[in-house]
Parts: structure tokens; C-alpha cells; sequence
């Protein structure tokens, strides 16, 4: 009797079949979660329009429907969970416009957001970037939007997520102070740049992420000659959207112009040698533990696009601590402009 063999193909297949469906049952039971949650929320609103003209009659309702239903159907239709009904359905009050591709734990954290703009941000990126609900939190916590526009204005930034337009600048893409909570480090005194490197390595997915859009692993410890002088450029990346060589060099101390002159050394070498005659010229970043401002701009030319200096964090700082930072880089701007003019 001559015994058959499945091919690795077929199994392939039937594993991808299997994992697929399993998936898309998973979305469609979260978007049938959202879709009812917009509904309630539509029916609470209705139910607001043709009852009493109180100030208070809306957080009645809601009060006493929450009774009635969690006592039945369990802490998912509690006062909080039927108040952001509510809201959910005010803030997204068109069927249409409440996307297949989010679960009712994002649109949760949505809701929460009171600017607007702001939300949509963070939606359409969510999106785009296939974020799932602990990435959004993520974004949202490290303050994301905030840091992005401190060197862009807000039409801009909203521009690349609607996708009216795409990055044409380093600034566009990448975030100053970055955020690499996940890397599970602490300061302390035996503390190398070899370190940061190997666990940005380990986490090379969530630090592409922290990074921006766009970004692909080329090298670690590129090694050039120079005449019979060798260097070793700690990451190299590339940016598919502003088409160009990343070089990161890292340092866990606060910057000097040494450190600025030695990135320029390596972006010229991948400008001179490496870039091909279509792509852009490339961004050198200088991750850093401190930066000071003065140097960096009396250290490169005054119409430098491709060098930055990004300060990195080891934790998620509290919103508080990052509206503080973020308020006080912005009057060090205004303060620059004005000693210009």
C-alpha cells in the first residue's frame, strides 16, 4: 500500500484558510460590538429629542437605562459604558463614517479625546498603521501628536494622516523627545551606549514604530574604511516615503559637537557612496540622553535639513510632564525667531 504525503503547500494553506476566517470572525463580532453601541447611543439621543427640555433629563436616562440593563445583561452596559453610547454616537453621529477596522476598546479611547482634530489624528493613524488598541494607548499616552507638532504645523500633520499629502521632511516623520519606555532599561552608572543598541535591536518593531512612518532595518555596526581608518555606524535605516539612508548614532550622554561632527561624517559617506542618483540626500539622527539647543545649531549650517538631534526617554513620562517639555521647547522657538528678526 503505498502511504500518501500531504504537501507543505497544502498545509500552508489550509493553516492561512483557517487562521484567516478566524480572524475575520473576530473582527466581525468587535464591529457588531461597535455598531451596537452606536445604536444605543443613537436611540438614547432620540429619546433625549422627544422627552423633557431638562438640563439633567439626558443623564437621567442614562442613569436609569444603565439599571435596568446592567442588571440583565452584566457590567458591559454599566452608567459609564452607556454614557460613552451616548457620546459615541454624538461625536460619530453618521453610520457611514464609524470604520470597520476599529474595536469599541479604540473607539473608547477616542472618545475620551475632546479636541477634535486631535482625535481624528489619532484615528486615521490607527488605521493606517493597523495600530491595535494597546499601540493607540500607547501613542496616546506618549503624546504623539503633541510631539509632532512642535516642529510642524497642525494642517500639515493632519494633511499625512488624511493622506492629502506625504512627508518631505525629516521633521514630518520623526519625533523629538522619542519615547523608548518598551526597551525596559534603567539609568544607572554602567549604563553604555552598547546597551541602548542591543535592547533597540531586541525591540527593533515597537522602535521603527516610535520612529514614524516608513522606516526599514538595514544595518547594525556598519563597518567603513576610510584609507586605513575603520568605523563602525551603530544603525543604519532606510525611509520608504522620504526615500533616503537613516543613520542613528546613539549616545547616552548629553551631545557635544564631536558627536554632530562624526554623524555629518556618516551621512556624507552614505551620500557620497551609497545613495543612488534618484534617492534624497540622507538624515543623520543623533539619539541622545540630553541635547543642548545652542550647540546643535552653532555646530551645523544654519540651512542644515538633514541633521537632528532627538532626545530619547527610558519611561513614559505623564502627560503633564510632556505638555511641560513640549511648552517649554515651543517658547525656545519663539525666543529664536525673535532674536532673528
Amino acid at each position: 500500500m503505498v502511504k500518501e504525503v500531504v504537501s507543505t503547500k497544502l498545509i500552508q494553506d489550509a493553516k492561512q484558510i483557517i487562521e484567516s476566517a478566524r480572524e475575520n470572525a473576530v473582527r466581525s463580532v468587535d464591529f457588531c460590538r461597535v455598531q451596537m453601541y452606536w445604536k444605543l447611543g443613537k436611540r438614547i439621543f432620540e429619546e433625549e429629542q422627544h422627552g423633557k427640555k431638562r438640563a439633567d433629563y439626558g443623564a437621567y436616562i442614562v442613569k436609569s437605562l444603565a439599571e435596568k440593563l446592567e442588571a440583565e445583561y452584566g457590567s458591559g452596559f454599566g452608567i459609564r459604558q452607556i454614557e460613552r453610547a451616548r457620546q459615541f454616537f454624538l461625536l460619530y453621529p453618521i453610520a457611514s463614517a464609524v470604520r470597520t477596522q476599529l474595536n469599541w476598546s479604540q473607539y473608547k479611547m477616542l472618545i475620551a479625546i475632546s479636541d477634535p482634530e486631535k482625535r481624528e489624528y489619532y484615528e486615521l493613524e490607527a488605521v493606517n498603521n493597523s495600530w491595535n488598541g494597546r499601540e493607540l494607548e500607547r501613542q496616546i499616552n506618549s503624546q504623539l501628536y503633541e510631539r509632532l507638532l512642535l516642529s510642524n504645523d497642525k494642517e500639515s500633520v493632519l494633511a499625512v494622516a488624511r493622506k492629502e499629502r506625504i512627508p518631505e521632511t525629516p521633521q514630518e516623520v520623526i519625533k523629538d523627545p522619542m519615547v523608548l519606555e518598551f526597551l525596559g532599561l534603567e539609568r544607572n552608572p554602567a549604563f553604555y551606549e552598547t546597551d541602548l543598541e542591543g535592547a533597540i535591536i531586541s525591540h527593533i518593531t515597537d522602535f521603527l514604530l516610535e520612529l514614524g512612518k516608513g522606516f526599514a532595518f538595514v544595518a547594525r555596526q556598519k563597518r567603513i574604511m576610510l584609507e586605513d581608518d575603520e568605523f563602525f555606524i551603530e544603525l543604519v535605516l532606510y525611509n520608504r516615503l522620504l526615500r533616503c539612508f537613516v543613520v542613528i548614532e546613539i549616545k547616552t550622554d548629553k551631545i557635544t559637537h564631536q558627536d554632530l561632527g562624526q554623524l555629518q561624517m556618516y551621512v556624507n559617506y552614505h551620500d557620497r557612496i551609497e545613495k543612488l542618483p534618484d534617492e534624497n540626500p540622507t538624515i543623520g539622527i543623533l539619539l541622545c540622553a540630553g541635547k543642548n539647543d545652542s550647540v546643535v545649531k552653532m555646530t551645523l549650517p544654519e540651512n542644515n535639513k538633514t541633521i537632528l538631534a532627538s532626545e530619547y526617554k527610558l519611561y513614559l513620562p505623564t502627560t503633564e510632564q510632556l505638555v511641560g517639555e513640549i511648552n517649554e521647547a515651543k517658547e525656545l522657538v519663539k525666543k529664536s525667531k525673535r532674536i532673528k528678526k
